[in-house]
């Protein structure tokens, strides 16, 4: 099934991205063949995926995660909704889904 996902690179920031498999793209990114980002930055850690109908769906996440300050990510992987909500307005954005 399709995923859109974060991971925590070894500088601390946030990498975005989606795949139809997730555990071979995080092998793929483990070794330094993932992306020209985490490749200077392995190690990285999975910290937050969301599993998706359709790649379209997966795709879709994945470029509005990409839009959003840190403070919204690490929102987002500690399952903190109330606190994206209020980036959200705060920016003038939506919440996820919206």
């Amino acid at each position: 099934m399709p995923h859109a996902y974060m991971l925590r690179c070894s500088d601390g920031s946030y990498y975005v991205g989606s795949t139809r498999n997730l555990a071979t793209r995080l092998q793929q990114h483990a070794t330094g063949l993932g992306s020209r980002y985490t490749s200077t930055r392995i190690p990285v850690e999975l910290v937050w995926s969301l599993e998706t109908e359709t790649v379209a769906q997966a795709y879709a996440l994945e470029k509005k995660v990409q839009g959003w300050s840190r403070a919204k990510r690490e929102a987002l992987i500690a399952d903190q909704w109330d606190v994206i909500v209020e980036e959200s307005r705060r920016r003038g954005g939506r919440p996820l889904g919206g």
